[in-house]
C-alpha cells in the first residue's frame, strides 16, 4: 500500500527519468503512469513505475522507470488458456539495469538482492543492460531486474502483458497496488 504523495512523487521520479532517457511522455500519458509496489509499502526497495503504451491480444509496448536500486521483484509469466506466457525483450534506454534470469548452474546469490527480501530470490544468472543494450525473456523464465546506482529506464516489447497473472517467488506479493489517502 502506498499513499497517493508516494504515488505522485514516483509519477514524478518516472517523468524525470523519462526525460533523462529522452522519451517524450503526452499529459494523457503522464497521467497512465502505473506505481507498482507489489503489495509490500516498500516502493523505493521493491517497486516500478511503468508506462504502458499499447497492450492488445498479440502484442504490448511499455517504458519502465526503475529509482535508484529499486527492484522488479522475481516472477515468471506462465501459460494461460493453452498460450505460452509472455516472451519480452527489454532494451535499457538510461542508466543501468541488472537483469537476473534463472539458470540452475548459477546457485550463489546476487549481492543486488533487496536486503530482508532474499527468501523471494532464486534467479542469479546477472545481464547487465546499459543503454542500446538488449535481451529477451522466454515465457516461463524467472526473472527480476534492478536499477543501478542512477535509476533506469528500459523499454518493453513483448507479446500480449497479463501482469495479473504473473507468478511471483514471494508470496507476500499482490500486483495491484492499493493506494490510500
Amino acid at each position: 500500500m502506498i499513499t497517493r504523495a508516494q504515488q505522485s512523487d514516483a509519477v514524478r521520479a518516472a517523468l524525470a527519468l523519462y526525460e533523462k532517457a529522452c522519451i517524450a511522455v503526452t499529459p494523457e500519458e503522464a497521467a497512465r503512469i502505473e506505481v507498482a509496489d507489489f503489495g509490500l509499502s516498500d516502493l523505493p526497495a521493491i517497486g516500478l513505475q511503468l508506462l504502458i503504451y499499447i497492450n492488445t491480444p498479440r502484442v504490448c509496448a511499455k517504458e519502465m522507470a526503475l529509482l535508484p536500486h529499486q527492484t522488479c521483484p522475481e516472477h515468471l509469466h506462465p501459460e494461460i488458456d493453452g498460450q505460452p506466457g509472455k516472451e519480452e525483450t527489454f532494451r535499457c534506454r538510461w542508466g543501468v539495469c541488472h537483469l537476473f534470469v534463472y539458470d540452475k548452474a548459477c546457485k550463489c546469490p546476487s549481492p543486488l538482492t533487496p536486503a530482508g527480501y532474499e527468501a523471494g530470490f532464486t534467479a542469479f544468472r546477472h545481464i547487465e543492460l546499459r543503454p542500446g543494450e538488449q535481451y529477451t525473456i522466454y515465457p516461463g523464465t524467472l526473472h527480476w531486474f534492478t536499477a543501478g546506482d542512477e535509476g533506469a529506464v528500459i523499454s518493453e516489447f513483448s507479446t500480449t502483458s497479463r501482469d495479473e497473472f504473473d507468478v511471483f517467488t514471494d508470496p507476500r506479493i499482490q500486483r495491484a497496488t492499493l493506494v490510500t489517502g
